[in-house]
C-alpha cells in the first residue's frame, strides 16, 4: 500500500510514463542509477522502475494499452490477454448484456474487454490494492469498482456476471497454485450463482471434469500453443446444443471447434507421411477424433494424442509434423544417427515416453548445423524415434471458425 501511495501521485506516474520501455536488467539498473542521481527518493524509484518494468512485460498481453495501466507481478501473471478479453465480451454483447459485473475483477483485464464494447461494468475485488490498480486501469471507460467480496455484491440490475474465482494465494508478488478447494469465491456458490444469471466462470485448463456442472459448456482456450483457461458458460451465454468447445488462436486468429459432447477418437492406423499433435484446448475438451476426421487422419496409438495421414493437409487445431524417417529407439544408436544427418538444433515432442527433453537432448550429444523435430512416443506397446519436420499451421478470418 505504502508503494502505491507512493506511485499514485503526479510525480510517480508522470515518471513512469516517462521511463517508457524497460527491456532487460541492463536497463533497469541504468534507470535506476539515472533516477537516483537526479535525487528521486530510493521508494518512488523502486515504485516508478517496478512499474516500467511491469508495463514492458504487460505488453504481450495488452499491447498499447498497456502503456496507460498499473500491475502487480501477481495481477499481470493472472490477467486476461486483452485478444481473449474481446471474445468473452463479444459474447456478452450477442446476448444482449448491457451492464455485466466481473467479480474478482483483478487488474481490469477483462473488464477492459467489456468496456471496450460499450457494456456498463460492476468491476469487483476483494483485495484492497488490486481493487485500487483496477479503478485506474478502468478509469476512461464507464465503468464502477468496488472492493468487496464477490459473495457480498447486490446484483440488481446486472444482466450477466463473469467470475474468475481466485486460483491462488492472496499477494502481490510471487503466487503459489492452490488446490480446486481452495478457490475464492467457493464453486459451490459461483455455480449456484450460475444458475440464477447468466455466468461466464474461468478456471484453470487442468480443472477436474468431472466437477463441471451438468448443462454448462464447457470452453477450453489456447493462444499460440498454450491453453490458458477453461470457461464454464451458463444461461445466455451458453449456446445450445454445445457442451464442449476448444478455442485456439494463432497469430491473433481465432478459430473453433464445438460439439454436444466429447467426441469419439477414431480407429488407430499405420504411421503416415504426416504426424500431428493436437492443441491443449482440443485435447482438454476431448474433441481430438473431430479435428482427426477434418484431417482424414487415424489415431497414432491408443491412448496417445498424436494423429498420424498421408495427406498434406493443416489445420489450426493441430501442429503437424512431415516424417522424414523411424530412427532407433536406442538412447546411443539415435544419438549417432543424428550426428550423421548433422543435426545440431533439435526439438523434442514426447508423448506416452518418460523423458525429460532437456536432459534427453544432452545425452545425444549433438553437432551440426541442421535442424529438426524428434517426436518420441509409442505405437503398439514399442518406444518410436521420428525425425520430422514442422510444418505451417493454416489461418483463416477474424471470427471463430468452427
Amino acid at each position: 500500500m505504502a508503494e502505491l501511495r507512493t506511485l499514485l501521485t503526479p510525480e510517480g506516474l508522470t515518471l513512469v510514463d516517462e521511463l517508457g520501455e524497460l527491456p532487460s536488467t541492463d536497463a533497469v539498473a541504468a534507470a535506476v542509477s539515472r533516477l537516483r542521481r537526479a535525487g528521486h527518493s530510493p521508494d518512488l524509484v523502486s515504485a516508478a522502475v517496478g512499474q516500467a518494468r511491469l508495463r514492458t512485460r504487460a505488453r504481450g498481453k495488452f499491447g498499447e494499452l498497456s502503456e496507460r495501466m498499473l500491475f502487480t507481478r501477481a495481477g499481470l501473471e493472472q490477467a486476461t490477454r486483452l485478444e481473449v478479453a474481446t471474445l468473452h465480451a463479444a459474447r456478452f454483447r450477442r446476448a444482449g448484456v448491457t451492464r455485466v459485473a466481473d467479480l474478482g475483477c483483478g487488474l481490469g483485464g477483462d473488464a477492459l474487454g467489456f468496456a471496450g464494447l460499450g457494456m456498463r461494468v460492476l468491476a469487483v475485488d476483494a483485495d484492497e490494492i488490486t481493487a485500487a490498480l483496477a479503478a485506474y486501469n478502468l478509469a476512461p471507460y464507464d465503468a464502477e469498482v468496488r472492493h468487496a467480496r464477490a459473495e457480498d455484491v447486490e446484483l440488481a440490475g446486472v444482466d450477466a456476471v463473469w467470475l474468475d474465482p481466485a486460483r491462488r494465494t492472496a499477494g502481490h508478488g510471487e503466487t503459489r497454485r492452490v488446490g480446486a478447494g481452495e478457490y475464492t469465491p467457493p464453486l459451490d456458490w459461483a455455480f449456484a450463482l450460475a444458475e440464477r444469471l447468466p455466468t461466464g466462470i474461468k478456471l484453470g485448463p487442468a480443472f477436474d471434469r468431472d466437477d463441471i456442472p451438468e448443462g454448462a459448456e464447457a470452453q477450453w482456450i489456447g493462444v499460440d500453443g498454450s491453453t490458458i483457461e477453461l470457461v464454464l458458460w451458463s444461461g445466455a451465454l451458453a449456446r445450445e446444443g454445445v457442451r464442449r468447445a476448444a478455442l485456439v488462436i494463432r497469430g491473433g486468429v481465432a478459430h473453433e471447434l464445438t460439439a454436444a459432447a466429447d467426441a469419439e477418437d477414431v480407429p488407430v492406423r499405420e504411421l503416415g507421411a504426416f504426424v500431428h499433435e493436437p492443441d491443449g484446448a482440443v485435447i482438454r475438451a476431448r474433441l481430438i477424433g473431430d479435428a482427426a476426421r477434418a484431417l482424414e487422419a487415424g489415431m497414432l496409438a491408443e491412448g496417445i494424442a498424436y494423429l498420424t495421414s498421408d495427406a498434406a493437409l493443416t489445420s489450426p487445431f493441430v501442429q503437424s509434423f512431415r516424417v522424414r524417417e523411424e530412427l532407433p529407439a536406442d538412447t546411443k544408436a539415435l544419438g549417432k544417427a543424428l550426428r550423421e544427418r548433422g543435426i545440431g538444433r533439435l526439438e523434442i515432442k514426447k508423448r506416452g515416453v518418460d523423458v525429460d527433453p532437456a536432459e534427453f537432448r544432452t545425452r545425444l550429444s549433438l553437432k551440426g548445423q541442421a535442424s529438426g523435430t524428434l517426436v518420441l512416443t509409442r505405437i503398439g506397446g514399442d518406444r518410436v524415434a521420428l525425425l520430422a519436420d514442422r510444418v505451417g499451421a493454416s489461418s483463416g478470418g477474424s471470427e471463430p471458425s468452427t
